[in-house]
């Protein structure tokens, strides 16, 4: 039977017999947001001290480009493994294991030079990415009748730990006097979501029988056509992220504005995503169907993205507003992956294979896009492709919206 909460339509996870669930109390849910803003600063706080990292360590422009580079493809490749260690372990624990992996990746990285920022992280990217995956699980299963609440929550942390990341960094640096205890700084909110997860993430056994958790053996959705439209629809959301977070300020600053106010440009775009982040995503799953949700969201980032690309100095404000209300998708893009499948196990499988393919899509973007700037010596061609990549985003969107189950 389906249980109704608020005109919403969930389907109860099911689980083997014994199988051990996260309790969706008030305190899972609140270890669940102080996790989540631990999930960007690692990433966000780098750039704005990157040139001094680089004057410290005596480093290229080739080892800050593997430095940006790698988060994308360890998202890629270290999500992949979370529901194979789900499986093993279990979730609660799986979680434990993704912030403890953050919090030591982002103390190693700032310890010695080149070699050692760039392993310390792959470690915290590795911590993050396991917990990207995880966490939608831990909202299917233990909060099942309010997705939409949980998953808005969730990424609006997501958005604040990463504008913060950003923002607070400097300050750090200046506070503390140089850039390795204002990065390790990070580790300290990373160990607090960590005893936070440990005090507050209690297992019960499952009352019901049946498929369901990460820890069941389960079919490959490799082959699942659904799936793929899900991950297609997640990947192309992020390869516009990904370029707009890694290009917008210069072609803003080639258009005549001053890099302060690119660079206040480009944060608001990231704050745009937190309060659509918290309305939408409860609104969305109550409908049932997201389709119209998806679409809506991506026309706004469609005409901002076309704005900037025929006359980015006419009103870069509003070009800014409309790419940052489009890219608040990401949202959406998480909320399906929980709707889209029954079982805790799926949601694994599915979140897994999201982000595993969708962040090597994004991972592509920035390159692409400055390479077709190079080639081309214009932003034209670059933008023409980015479009397209927006205009598929709604099309799979709109496709992975619609009420089915993987």
């Amino acid at each position: 039977m389906s249980v109704i909460v608020a005109d919403v339509v969930e389907t109860p996870v099911k689980h083997n017999a014994g199988t051990k669930v996260l309790v969706g109390t008030g305190l899972l849910g609140f270890a669940v947001i102080l996790a989540a803003l631990n999930l960007r600063p690692a990433v966000t706080s780098v750039g704005s001290v990157l040139d001094e990292m680089r004057e410290s360590l005596g480093a290229t422009a080739t080892w800050a480009g593997a430095l940006t580079t790698v988060p994308g493809l360890c998202f890629a490749a270290a999500g992949s493994t979370a529901p194979w260690i789900a499986k093993r372990i279990g979730i609660a624990a799986s979680v434990a294991c993704a912030l403890v992996v953050l919090t030591a990746g982002l103390v190693l990285r700032v310890l010695d030079g080149q070699l050692i920022v760039l392993g310390g992280t792959l470690v915290a990217t590795a911590g993050i990415a396991l917990a990207n995956v995880l966490i939608p699980v831990v909202v299917k299963e233990s909060f099942s009748s309010r997705v939409g609440l949980m998953t808005g929550l969730y990424t609006g942390a997501l958005q604040a730990g990463g504008a913060a990341g950003s923002a607070v960094t400097p300050p750090l640096d200046g506070a503390f006097g140089g850039w390795r205890p204002g990065l390790g700084s990070w580790a300290v909110l990373s160990g607090i979501a960590l005893v936070a997860w440990l005090v507050f993430a209690r297992t019960r056994q499952a009352p019901m029988t049946g498929p369901g958790s990460p820890q069941e053996g389960g079919r490959s959705l490799l082959r699942n056509r659904l799936a793929w439209i899900v991950t297609l629809f997640f990947g192309m959301q992020a390869f516009l992220a990904y370029v707009v977070m890694g290009w917008l300020p210069q072609v803003l600053m080639d258009a005549g504005v001053s890099r302060t106010d690119a660079g206040l440009l480009l944060g608001l775009v990231s704050l745009l995503g937190l309060p659509v982040s918290l309305l939408v995503p409860p609104l969305a799953a109550r409908s049932g169907n997201q389709s119209w949700w998806i679409v809506g969201l991506g026309a706004f980032g469609f005409t901002g993205v076309l704005g900037v690309m025929i006359a980015p100095s006419a009103a870069p404000l509003l070009w800014s507003i409309l790419i940052g209300i489009g890219m608040s998708v990401f949202s959406l893009a998480l909320t399906t992956i929980t709707l889209r499948a029954r079982t805790g196990g799926d949601t694994a499988r599915l979140s897994g294979m999201a982000q595993g393919f969708g962040y090597l899509l994004a991972a592509a973007g920035p390159f692409l896009f400055g390479l077709l700037h190079d080639l081309t010596g214009a932003w034209t061609v670059p933008f023409a492709i980015l479009l397209a990549v927006v205009a598929c985003q709604m099309v799979f969107g709109f496709l992975a919206g619609r009420p089915r189950y993987v």
